[in-house]
Order: structure tokens, then C-alpha cells, then sequence
């Protein structure tokens, strides 16, 4: 089984990742979105991954870190115990759908204490929302990478279908992939730029009283 190829601890790595973040405030949310694919793009040098369908779930193995299946009517949540972080996975779900949103609840970990500089809010998207799909894009990038994505579509896999099976996730994230990699014309999408995800949950139980890592 493919193994984390870093020494460091699960601190270590998330302060790489978060180092990543701007030490300003960030108004524009294509800045956020750069900066979600720049930590994608760390993490798959943590993971020693260059091709082909990435691990995801070694996320699990990191110190300080939980993964529970459990029911729940959304998709995932995430949140610090005051001695690791649980990240809880729909049990019901398809294991395309949770090793999206182990990836997405990863992103707001390392987001954690950052958000308020990252996501400001406009007239059109609450901070919230701005939070929402930078964790969707970071999953994105993390779990279809573009120069994987990109390299497998040349070598004739276009169909959603099989890029689906190629990388372990759902058609409906390929067909977005696609359209945000600019391999498809963007005129000819029929869905939303971001995964419909329900979130109420996940913020009510992140809100805790502890302070994470």
C-alpha cells in the first residue's frame, strides 16, 4: 500500500499547507481558489503520488486524525475533539462521494483559524459559501489533478464515464473537472461549479469550544 514518503508529523504538514495561505487579507476569491490548488498540489508531493487514482484515504493515516462513517443527513463534517480532528463520512454514500468529501472536510482543517482571512464575503456569495467551494476545488484538484487529468485525456480517455473509473469519483465531478481544466467548452455545462454539498451540519459541529492544531 502506497505510504506517506514525509517524516514530518501531522502538525508539520498541516503548517506546510497552511504556510500557503496569504498573510493578508484575501478579497478575491480566484486568489483563494489558486491557493486551495497550490495546497492540493503539496499534498500530492507529501504523497509521493504522480499518476492515476490519488489515495485519498491516507488522509486517515496521518497522526491527529479520524475518520468515522456514520449516519448523517449530509455528506460530512469535521471538527477538532480536543485531541484530534474527527472527520465523519456519510456512511450511506458511494465511496466516490466520501473520498470526495474526505477530501473537502481535509480542506477546511487546514483552513482552520484561516477562514476569516480567506473568505470575506461579497453581494453575491456569503463567506460561508466562498469557504464551500474553495473545499470543493481543493478536492478537485487533490483527487483529478490537472496535469493527471489532462495527460489521461489525451491518451484517449475522454469519456466522464471512464475518467470516472480512472480516478475513483463520481461522473458529475469529472464533467465539472473538465469544464474548470478547460478541456470542455464551459457553454456546454448543465451543472453547478460546485459539488451540492449540505453544510449546516458540518458548522454547527466544527463550532466547538476547542481550539484545534
Amino acid at each position: 500500500m502506497t505510504k506517506l514518503t514525509v517524516t514530518t508529523t501531522e502538525r508539520s504538514i498541516l503548517a506546510s499547507l497552511r504556510s500557503l495561505i496569504p498573510h493578508r487579507t484575501v478579497t478575491d476569491q480566484a486568489e483563494a481558489l489558486r491557493v486551495a490548488e497550490l495546497q492540493a498540489a503539496k499534498m500530492l508531493q507529501f504523497m509521493d503520488i504522480t499518476s492515476g487514482s490519488v489515495p485519498v484515504e491516507l488522509v486517515g493515516e496521518l497522526p491527529k486524525i479520524r475518520i468515522e462513517y456514520v449516519q448523517a443527513p449530509v455528506s460530512g463534517a469535521s471538527f477538532w475533539s480536543g485531541e484530534k480532528w474527527i472527520i465523519q463520512l456519510n456512511q450511506h454514500e458511494s465511496w466516490t462521494r466520501q473520498r470526495f468529501t474526505l477530501a473537502h472536510e481535509y480542506k477546511h482543517i487546514i483552513d482552520h483559524n484561516h477562514a476569516d482571512r480567506l473568505y470575506t464575503g461579497t453581494i453575491w456569495a456569503t463567506p460561508q459559501e466562498q469557504a464551500e467551494k474553495a473545499a470543493d476545488y481543493f478536492a478537485a484538484c487533490l483527487l483529478m489533478p490537472k496535469p493527471f487529468l489532462k495527460r489521461a485525456f489525451y491518451n484517449g480517455i475522454q469519456k466522464p464515464a471512464d475518467l470516472a473509473e480512472h480516478f475513483n469519483v463520481s461522473e458529475a465531478a469529472v464533467r465539472i473537472r473538465l469544464q474548470q481544466t478547460g478541456l470542455v467548452d464551459r457553454r456546454l455545462r448543465c451543472a453547478e461549479t460546485s459539488m451540492p454539498f449540505s453544510r449546516n451540519w458540518q458548522y454547527r459541529t466544527s463550532h466547538t469550544r476547542f481550539q484545534g492544531v
